[in-house]
Formats: structure tokens, C-alpha cells, sequence
């Protein structure tokens, strides 16, 4: 078997962490055998290597191997693609054709993204990492093959377990030995190593000088964190040497090609549909209400105190930080005077009419703005009572009760 190094010169791996030398020597120790394998890892880390590897130093070396991105195969095809069908099985099907399992016997099939899998197919591949068998789409007749899989995957296998997305099962058969790739940001040694190989590389393919990192340079790109992996770094080395004429690179320069540590970057902004951005509206518009509400009830309870001690020592300090916020001031020992109106003293039961007052007209508002929203989402849902309802996040028999109530 060869040792380590020969295998990394072989396969063009470079680096020399130890987290990346134990992944390789655990693919060398399975190649010789049949058991499936399932590399996990980042996107961008060279998951794609590791099957290489196991296939190459296997006794299935001089059969097939395949390598399928199995997320950019639409679902309606995939079973066809993966295990072939007959002549008019379906639209389109005008003759009979054989899947990469039949096309692979004997050989190797390195199964990428094996994450986004339909369920259906997870069944079919199940039954092939269990006994060998498969059938063609449109056929009932049950083929056998032998085929090595090797998989991988950027996706957490245990939480899309837990949403019902993978199999369980079909993960356990997958990942009878599991590999596992460390990110770019964890291989700080490997980093400029990769970079300056990437630079002779796009020296020689754009036929230019390599640029050359300062050491300033050098730690800003070690420290970067790499959310794309090796796949971005590449790109970066790739941008640098096709735009700057100037092929010493200092840390100012490198910046500007890491996008985290721009600083002019516009902002990433989900994509809301209708549904969501009226919801988000009235969630919004639901907190002004209930700040506006706390800030009249804070009024009420200054008032009342006044009311009873009148514009005492004691009341200013209890108070001191509510008088600041009515005022906006900042924070000092000095307190504001707070005048104190003088209000006929006719009745217990009147002394408090203007804060009934108050209470009447926020009623009134939340009433206006229930209204207006029940108005706009009937209009935006044509005046469907069950797709409304369901918009404001009530019951349809509460919508109806309300229509009837404001007249509408």
C-alpha cells in the first residue's frame, strides 16, 4: 500500500492537518473491502477526493466509476437516471435505457449530496445496499448488481432524520464507515500552502508572474474563516491574479476579496413572499400598539401619584426614570420639575374621567387598525372568508363574527 504522502502527490491533496491525514488513512484502510462509505463535510472541503481514493486502491479499480450529483438531478428523473427504465414507460421514454447501476456493475458509484434524495428513491437505494436488487422504472422484473457506494454529504444526517427528510435506516447501511473532512478554517497551516498552489496553477494557465502574499497578507488570510471552503479560496487566488497588476499582495489588497471583512457589502435579505410580509406588518404594527399602551399606562400611574402626594420628593424619586423617558433626558442627578395641574376636586368618581378618557380612544384605535386589517386582507384574498382568516391567524367563525360585528 502506499503511504500517505504518495497518495496526496497522487490525488493532488495538499496539506498536512492532522484531522485531513487521519480521513485519508481511513479511506486506505477500507478501499481493499466492500463496505459502504459516507464522507461528511462542509461544502467546498474536497469530499469529492475521498471516493477517488477508495476506488482506486480497490480490487474494483479497472471497472466503472461513476460519480452523481444527486441534488442536481430533478425528481422526476432521478430513478430513472440512477436505475434506468423501459421504452415507454413514461413521456418521453422512446426507448429502454440503462441506469448508472446497471452501467456500474462490478464497479464503483460515488453518490454526492446523497442528502437530497426523494424518500422514494431512498427506498430503492435501500434495497440495493441490502441485497443487490434493483428494478427498472416501468418494469417488473428484478435485476442484480454489485456496486460499491460511496456517498457524501454537506447536510446534518441526524436532524433531517429527525424531519422525516432521510431514512434512518438507509443512513445506517450508508454510513457503515463514515469519513469525515475537516473545514478550510480548522487547516490554519494548509491555508497559504493551498493558495500558492492555486497561484502557480493560474500562473501557468493565464501565463503571468504568481502573485506573492506579504506576511501581513498571509495572517489576514489565515484568519479568515471561509465559508466556501477550499472552493473559495481558489476563487480568490484565481481574482487576484487575473485583476491586480501589482503581484506582491499586501493585507490591504486581500481584503477587498474576502467578502465578511469588506464592509460595503449590501446585505442579504430573505425573500418574503406576500403572506409573510403581511404578517410581518402586523406584527409590527401589534408592538407599536402595545408600546404605545405601557407608555399611556406609565402616564396613569405618574398622574395618579401626583394626584394623591402631589409633586413631592418621594414622587420624583420613585418616578425618576419615567419622568426621564417622558422628557427624553439623559441620565443626571438633576431631576425635572414636573408641574402638577390642579384639578377640581368635585367627586371621587369624576377625579379620573380624562383617564377613562384615554382609555376609550387606544380602544378605539386598536378597533380602527383590526378593521383596516381585516379590510386589506379580504381585499387581497378576494374576499375569501377561509384564506383571510388564515392569513390573520384567527379562525374563520371569529373573522365572520367580526365582519358582522364592524359591518363590513
Amino acid at each position: 500500500m502506499e503511504n500517505l504522502q504518495a497518495i496526496k502527490q497522487r490525488f493532488g491533496i495538499i496539506g498536512n492537518d492532522l484531522q485531513l491525514n487521519r480521513a485519508i488513512e481511513k479511506a486506505l484502510r477500507v478501499a481493499p473491502t466492500d463496505i459502504s462509505v459516507l464522507v461528511v463535510g462542509e461544502s467546498g472541503v474536497g469530499k469529492e477526493s475521498v471516493p477517488k481514493i477508495i476506488h482506486q486502491l480497490s480490487h474494483r479499480k479497472h471497472a466503472k466509476y461513476i460519480a452523481v450529483n444527486c441534488g442536481a438531478i430533478p425528481e422526476g428523473t432521478i430513478d430513472s437516471e440512477l436505475f434506468g427504465h423501459e421504452k415507454g414507460s413514461f413521456t418521453g421514454a422512446t426507448q429502454t435505457r440503462k441506469g448508472y447501476f446497471e452501467v456500474a456493475d462490478g464497479g464503483t458509484i460515488f453518490l454526492d449530496e446523497v442528502g437530497e434524495l426523494p424518500l422514494t428513491t431512498q427506498v430503492r437505494l435501500l434495497r440495493v445496499l441490502e441485497n443487490g436488487e434493483f428494478i427498472k422504472v416501468g418494469s417488473s422484473q428484478v435485476q442484480k448488481t454489485n456496486v460499491r457506494i460511496v456517498a457524501a454529504t454537506n447536510v446534518n444526517m441526524h436532524e433531517a432524520i429527525s424531519k422525516g427528510k432521510f431514512r434512518e435506516d438507509l443512513y445506517y447501511r450508508l454510513s457503515t464507515i463514515e469519513i469525515s473532512l475537516p473545514p478550510l478554517r480548522h487547516r490554519g497551516e494548509d491555508i497559504h500552502l493551498l493558495f500558492r498552489k492555486f497561484a502557480a496553477d493560474f500562473a501557468q494557465k493565464y501565463r503571468m508572474p504568481a502573485i506573492r502574499l506579504e506576511n501581513n497578507a498571509v495572517k489576514t488570510l489565515v484568519s479568515y474563516s471561509f465559508p466556501g471552503n477550499i472552493r473559495q479560496l481558489k476563487n480568490i487566488a484565481e481574482q487576484i491574479s487575473v485583476v491586480e497588476e501589482d503581484r506582491n499582495i499586501t493585507s490591504e489588497k486581500i481584503i477587498q476579496y474576502l467578502p465578511d471583512l469588506k464592509g460595503n457589502l449590501p446585505a442579504v435579505i430573505k425573500n418574503n413572499d406576500s403572506k409573510n410580509d403581511f404578517a410581518n406588518e402586523r406584527d409590527i404594527m401589534y408592538k407599536i400598539l402595545f408600546d404605545m399602551r405601557n407608555d399611556i399606562n406609565d402616564l396613569k400611574k405618574l398622574t395618579l401619584d401626583l394626584l394623591k402626594d402631589g409633586n413631592s420628593k418621594q414622587v420624583r424619586e420613585e418616578n425618576h426614570r419615567l419622568i426621564q423617558k417622558i422628557y427624553k433626558e439623559q441620565e443626571t442627578e438633576v431631576v425635572p420639575k414636573v408641574e402638577v395641574v390642579q384639578i377640581p376636586q368635585q367627586s371621587n368618581q369624576n377625579n379620573y374621567d380624562f383617564i377613562e378618557t384615554i382609555e376609550e380612544d387606544e380602544n378605539f384605535s386598536l378597533q380602527e387598525k383590526e378593521v383596516e386589517m381585516i379590510k386589506k386582507s379580504l381585499e387581497k384574498n378576494n374576499g375569501k372568508r377561509k384564506l383571510a382568516a388564515k392569513e390573520l391567524g384567527i379562525s374563520e367563525r371569529t373573522l365572520y363574527r367580526k365582519i358582522k360585528q364592524y359591518d363590513l
